[in-house]
């Protein structure tokens, strides 16, 4: 864009002109201007933009009251299922680094990402367990790793 356009001239950032959208803010705007607007559709599952910014709000104060702090990585290693939305909104709210996780990797892969990140927490879904603990066992430094389950898994 050309700046030095009569409409441009004079109009510096500001807060009255200018807001930078962030996935942050962009949740936080959606919930409180289309609160009961549906947000999220899994199955049976619908949340609203409310419903989702205070679950994503939650799973931030649960992940700081774990120790998470700014800086420190969360790693995840989920499906497309609504705690992977949660988390990429979530991780963030805690001033964390999402580490996500391809759920194809195999677990040699996955250790290397995990020590190489230094993921404190790992949330994964139950339908990865036998290759996450594959690749825990092979870490010294071990993250706390959170199950998460998927009501729609139908699998073993």
């Amino acid at each position: 864009m050309n700046q030095n356009r009569l409409y441009t001239k004079d109009l510096d950032k500001n807060p009255a002109n200018f807001t930078p959208l962030s996935p942050l803010t962009f949740i936080e705007r959606a919930a409180a201007v289309y609160p009961n607007r549906t947000a999220v559709v899994y199955g049976d599952i619908r949340r609203s933009w409310k419903e989702t910014y205070d679950r994503c709000r939650r799973l931030a104060s649960a992940l700081v009251k774990r120790g998470i702090a700014e800086g420190d990585t969360v790693a995840v290693m989920l499906p497309n299922i609504p705690a992977m939305c949660e988390v990429h909104f979530g991780v963030p709210m805690t001033g964390a680094v999402l580490n996500a996780l391809n759920i194809r990797l195999d677990a040699d892969a996955i250790a290397f990402m995990l020590k190489h990140g230094e993921a404190k927490i790992l949330l994964t879904d139950r339908e990865f367990s036998k290759t996450i603990a594959a690749a825990v066992a092979q870490l010294e430094v071990k993250p706390l790793v959170i199950d998460v389950d998927d009501a729609e898994f139908s699998g073993g």
